[in-house]
């Protein structure tokens, strides 16, 4: 097996960190998530879910990988042979993710072009399902692939797949210094033209003015806790990985605290420049600001760009980058996120860096043509849903029940950061990783199994989006156990790696 990679400084790590966590979740999640839960009053359970469950956890798998050295799958391993499976079940759904996530990226980039001479027209929702994606009328069905969307998914396929095979230092690294700055420079522009559109004030009214009543909800807690959950990349490998590539001497909690901190000012950037546009769009048709609040695809795809036809100048300037905001935010996490599976088929077959990236980064491409067909967007909103409730949050229930109720390693992780640390770690992070992100963790999945198990959602099928039972069964359920199955497969497979065993007996003797 090659010799381990490296970043080449400490920031390259961080802004590589900060890479994985800033994607398209910061620009299209937070800012709904923020408005329908308290407004300025969510900034306070927000903040308090940072504190107790995103930085603690990102110092917990900062730790996990800086200590043994190996891809998630490698480190699970190195932590007990029994729980190398947990680290295939992140690796594999890293995988499903980068299949469907590809094709949002890809979706912007065409968007981007678009942008020159607003190819969206006026009936922007008409443009995206009709005329770009050419949508089916039945989810479940396949219908051809869709050129619009399949070209410029290459393109992003042949973007991140080069940037891998460069490697950790002269790939990964060099592709966020560039990115990260740049994707910087054009939200702020972004934001800056936003806040002086007329009506602007009133988004930011109602994205900042405080509802405290809200806060007295155990959901807005929830929804806090979510958000910090989903938007740091934390629980499916992303981290472990990226910290294994680490220098012996690192300051482990200063850089999970640089990474947090980071993550949410981006996200409150956004929030700012999303609702101060939001605030023009509502002012310019006289209509409330609840009326045009979006989130997801229909708020990047739909109601940005028939925002953007509103624009007094320069509308195709910005839409150009606002779009191009979101194809350097995705590409940035896209990276991350095959880099886990990458990192493992490598160390777990001791192939070379580029025969894993064409093996597993191939296979993937291949895969996400699946989301470029007619049925394209059905498929990717199912596969979202379940990989990332029952995936995404599921692995971080059962990576914090382990690591702190089962083995117990808070101790020897917690001695491990502080040796190499300047911010030293105490009884806030042993009960923030212990008690606070188990139970919250635990409440989440038990609302999610209630309403999807018997069928909670207000809908003629009963399921998530009205689907029906045998689309929710092989495009939901299938996705979410599937990743879980093979995980636990690969698990049994016999590393072929002659420095796995040395490795293993070295890091028991270290723990001991």
């Amino acid at each position: 097996m090659e010799e381990r990679s490296q970043w080449g400084t400490r920031a390259g790590f961080v802004l590589a960190a900060i890479g994985s966590a800033v994607g398209l979740g910061n620009i299209w999640r937070f800012p709904a998530v923020a408005y329908e839960n308290g407004g300025g009053a969510f900034f306070i359970p927000y903040l308090f879910a940072l504190l107790t469950a995103g930085i603690p956890i990102l110092i917990m798998e900062f730790t996990m990988g800086h200590k043994y050295r190996g891809s998630a799958p490698l480190t699970f391993r190195k932590i007990n042979k029994r729980t190398e499976g947990i680290g295939w079940w992140a690796v594999l759904v890293a995988f499903i993710i980068s299949t469907y996530y590809s094709v949002i990226i890809a979706w912007a980039i065409s968007y981007s072009y678009f942008s020159f001479n607003l190819a969206w027209g006026e009936d922007t929702e008409g443009f995206l399902f009709g005329d770009y994606l050419k949508l089916a009328d039945t989810p479940g069905e396949f219908g051809s692939l869709v050129p619009g969307v399949f070209i410029p998914l290459i393109i992003v396929w042949i973007i991140v797949l080069g940037v891998l095979v460069r490697g950790v230092k002269r790939g990964i690294e060099i592709a966020n210094r560039i990115m990260i700055p740049t994707l910087v420079v054009v939200f702020l522009i972004i934001v800056i033209r936003a806040v002086t559109l007329p009506g602007a004030i009133t988004g930011l009214d109602a994205f900042f003015k405080p509802d405290f009543t809200e806060i007295l909800s155990p959901t807005v807690w929830v929804a806090a806790y979510g958000q910090i959950f989903f938007s740091l990349s934390i629980a499916f490998a992303i981290m472990i990985t990226y910290s294994s590539y680490l220098p012996k001497k690192s300051d482990i909690t200063n850089n999970a605290f640089i990474t947090g901190f980071s993550n949410s000012g981006f996200e409150l950037l956004a929030g700012i420049g999303v609702f101060a546009i939001l605030g023009f769009m509502a002012t310019s048709q006289g209509v409330g600001i609840d009326e045009v609040v979006a989130g997801g695809v229909g708020l990047a795809f739909v109601v940005f760009p028939a925002i953007i036809n509103e624009f007094p100048a320069f509308k195709e300037f910005f839409g150009l980058l606002f779009f191009l905001s979101l194809v350097l935010a995705g590409l940035t996490s896209l990276i991350s996120i095959i880099e886990t599976y990458v990192a493992g088929l490598s160390e777990k077959f001791n192939i070379s860096r580029t025969k894993s990236v064409l093996f597993g980064g191939g296979l993937a491409a291949i895969l996400s043509l699946i989301f470029a067909t007619q049925g394209g967007l059905f498929f990717l909103d199912a596969a979202d849903y379940f990989i990332n409730q029952f995936g995404v949050a599921a692995l971080g229930l059962v990576e914090v029940i382990l690591i702190a109720w089962i083995l117990r390693k808070l101790g020897v992780f917690k001695s491990h950061a502080n040796e190499i640390s300047d911010i030293r770690i105490g009884s806030w992070w042993t009960i923030s990783i212990g008690v606070i992100t188990p139970i919250v963790l635990g409440y989440m999945m038990f609302e999610l199994l209630r309403l999807n198990i018997t069928k909670g959602f207000d809908t003629d099928t009963g399921n998530y989006e009205g689907y029906s039972d045998a689309f929710i069964m092989w495009g939901g359920w299938a996705v979410a156990i599937g990743a879980l199955v093979i995980g636990i497969i690969f698990s049994f497979v016999k590393w072929k790696s002659n420095e796995t065993e040395a490795e293993e007996e070295s890091a028991d003797v270290n723990v001991k």
